[in-house]
């Protein structure tokens, strides 16, 4: 993509994370990966609800600058990913409300309730608690994002990569749009999993359409034996309904209090 026309999506993307409240503030960051060493991405406590293009800053895959604009502090993580994945174009990280409340309960996004989600994302695993702008958030997320399209990081909130800044941006309004009907679903008395045969099939389906490689299919066993079940990668423990291993309930008061604030 030319360097001119990223300038552009990156700036309108950024408005839409603004104006739907995936980011508040100087929260959050974009970047586009212009060639094999050229990276454009937002700047540094910037609203991204009010940048322009000339304010966007050039790195090369090292993080260092190659304009006189400073790129945001958590460039690291971005450059992780398409050191990692060379396919991968755009990043975008931000602070969705829902997607970000499962993240400071400490739960990953995992349940096989919705036949789109399963198809086109995939679950979005948890990453450990990882100090942002340091090594400790980029080590954290290490085994995870040769597998995944989309992490919820601990206490912090999410991020969502692709091909190119639509296909970050829409994956990472489906973990939002995906926490929500989660959250609904849980106070109406919980979620229907889809059955293990349906799963099965979206999961051949996708790999077909190439939605998602095999890599992927390490979360499947999350679904087909879905029921506060562990699995590893790369000999870690990475999928839990809890981060203490217990169902969450709620009071009734709660539950009132929970939908409240999901109407307002």
């Amino acid at each position: 993509m030319e360097e001119s026309q990223a300038r552009k999506l990156i700036v309108e993307v950024g408005k839409l994370l603004y104006e739907r409240s995936y980011v508040v503030s100087s929260d959050g960051n974009v970047s586009i990966r212009l060639d094999e060493n050229t990276v454009l991405a937002t700047p540094t406590m910037t609203c991204k609800g009010r940048m322009t293009e000339e304010c966007l800053a050039l790195t090369d895959m090292d993080g260092k600058p190659l304009s006189d604009k400073k790129a945001s502090s958590e460039l690291a993580m971005h450059l992780l990913i398409y050191k990692m994945r060379p396919e991968i174009k755009a990043v975008c990280h931000a602070h969705p409300p829902h997607g970000t409340a499962f993240a400071v309960a400490g739960l990953a996004i995992d349940e096989p309730i919705l036949s789109e989600v399963i198809l086109t994302l995939g679950c979005v695993p948890l990453t450990d608690y990882g100090t942002p702008s340091t090594d400790e958030l980029t080590e954290s997320m290490k085994p995870f994002v040769a597998h995944h399209n989309a992490l919820l990081m601990a206490n912090h909130g999410a991020v969502a990569y692709g091909t190119d800044l639509w296909q970050a941006f829409d994956r990472l309004e489906t973990l939002e749009h995906t926490a929500k009907i989660a959250i609904l679903a849980r106070a109406l008395g919980g979620a229907i999993d889809l059955p293990k045969d349906a799963i099965e099939k979206l999961v051949n389906i996708r790999e077909k359409a190439g939605y998602l490689t095999e890599s992927a299919r390490c979360q499947a066993c999350g679904y087909l034996e879905h029921s506060n079940i562990e699995c590893e990668l790369d000999g870690k423990s990475v999928y839990k309904t809890h981060s203490n291993g217990e169902k969450i309930s709620f009071t009734r008061e709660e539950l009132i209090e929970l939908m409240a604030q999901v109407a307002r």
